[in-house]
């Protein structure tokens, strides 16, 4: 079975209390559980936060939500808290990114569709590269894979590099892909990396993936055609709605 856990804490830094603002009159963390529930791969969604006025915001609204620590660093920490809560029951857990009002429900089932035989340890999404601006853009993360779709590595910089060819139409030689960061995780794995510690890797490039990557865990790189559009701002939400043609 597969839990969709939607981490949402409060206290972010750039964008304090972002996931109870205001989107066309219903709240950005309303809009994230509303999308993830039409999913037909979820046998369970949840809220896992840190703030009593998202619990109670999202049980107002019909949802479901979960008391987390206050002191994870990230996602990942605060989905295995919730699994913790839910039992053992999930096999899988989801983390859907509870800044993206508008995810399509049909992303979340991409990635469930490979966690069906119970091999996969660890998933996430990734989408073409298509042009030489998005390959040098710093901000999206590119994935390196093996001939069975999983990654070797993740970097900020372009790799592999194409000898002979102008930078302009690397591109047009080589099937680069761009991260789109959404995770699944098989229960045990997910209790494995939430006790590993932060490595070398993970520092240099500010990737938490890659803590994975180093400590010897396979990561599936599943293609979807799905923009990433992510709230993390007040600036963003008019981006975002612009982007949407909301």
């Amino acid at each position: 079975m597969i839990a969709g856990i939607i981490p949402a804490r409060y206290g972010s830094t750039r964008f304090p209390g972002k996931s109870l603002i205001d989107i066309q009159g219903k709240s950005m963390i309303q809009r994230v559980y509303e999308q993830a529930s039409k999913s037909t791969s979820l046998d369970k969604l949840v809220v896992a936060t840190d703030d009593d006025r998202i619990l109670k915001h999202v049980e107002s609204f019909g949802g479901v939500a979960l008391m987390t620590s206050p002191h994870h660093a990230n996602g990942t920490d605060r989905c295995w808290d919730a699994l913790q809560q839910l039992g053992l029951d999930y096999t899988y857990v989801i983390n859907i990114q509870g800044d993206e009002p508008f995810i399509d429900p049909q992303q979340v089932d991409e990635l469930g569709a490979v966690l069906k035989d119970g091999t996969t340890e660890l998933a996430t999404q990734m989408i073409p590269v298509r042009t030489h601006e998005e390959l040098f853009d710093r901000g999206e993360v590119k994935i390196v894979l093996n001939d069975k779709m999983e990654a070797l590595y993740f970097s900020r910089m372009v790799i592999p590099f194409v000898k002979g060819v102008d930078e302009k139409d690397w591109h047009l030689h080589f099937p680069y892909h761009r991260h789109v960061g959404m995770y699944a995780y098989r229960r045990d794995v997910l209790e494995k990396i939430s006790k590993i510690p932060v490595s070398s890797l993970e520092q240099a490039e500010s990737l938490e993936q890659l803590r994975w990557v180093e400590h010897g865990f396979k990561i599936k790189c599943v293609i979807t055609q799905f923009e990433s559009h992510c709230i993390d701002t007040p600036e963003d939400v008019e981006k975002v709605m612009r982007r949407m043609g909301k």
